[in-house]
């Protein structure tokens, strides 16, 4: 696989070819990040292509040598926060209660690459459960458990610190283990103990 690395730096001296290298290596991953926040094809298209429009005109404040792809991530994140402030600003009317449909799995494979077949109640249900999470905490949930960022690489793409992703992460966790009526594990006894 090439680096992304070189790819972009390749891009910025005007390599057309490096681009379409890192758009194929980069795009996938972005799209089903956009898509999981989003929870709609159509919207996590065009913030994709909003993203790139964006990391072109903005290729001459890249950092040369770092590593393109958290900061990609954070443009990206960024168009899906402008782009749900724009849509929040423009609604007149409520539309319904109706979810659109998602063509990714819980798991963020695409959903005809499925190897085991997932219960559609449960895919539905965690979605579901997913979506009522306050927006900070469902990014910090999709990015480590979805995407399986680190803390440090969520952090940089949300533009927080650890410490402040670690809390989102972990109430993030236990309101969907309570909206999904989930206990916590016990904690388990050491061996030879008495009872």
């Amino acid at each position: 696989m090439a680096d992304p690395r070189d790819l972009m730096q390749r891009y910025c001296d005007g390599d057309a070819h490096a681009f379409r290298e890192l758009y194929s290596l980069v795009a996938p991953r972005l799209l089903a990040y956009l898509m999981k926040m989003a929870r709609s094809r159509a919207v996590a298209d065009d913030m994709l292509q909003q993203t790139f429009l964006k990391v072109h005109r903005a290729r001459a404040a890249y950092v040369r040598g770092a590593d393109p792809i958290p900061w990609m991530y954070s443009i990206a994140h960024r168009t899906f926060i402008d782009e749900t402030r724009r849509v929040k600003r423009a609604i007149v009317q409520n539309v319904g209660d109706e979810v659109p449909e998602v063509a990714a799995s819980i798991t963020g494979e695409a959903a005809d690459v499925r190897e085991e077949p997932i219960d559609p109640e449960l895919s539905r249900a965690a979605l579901d459960a997913l979506a009522q999470l306050p927006e900070q905490q469902r990014e910090a949930v999709v990015l480590t458990k979805l995407d399986g960022k680190t803390v440090a690489e969520a952090a940089d793409i949300a533009g927080t610190t650890v410490g402040a992703m670690k809390v989102r992460a972990h109430r993030g966790y236990e309101a969907l283990r309570k909206l999904l009526g989930v206990r916590p594990a016990e904690p388990r006894k050491a061996a030879g103990g008495t009872s």
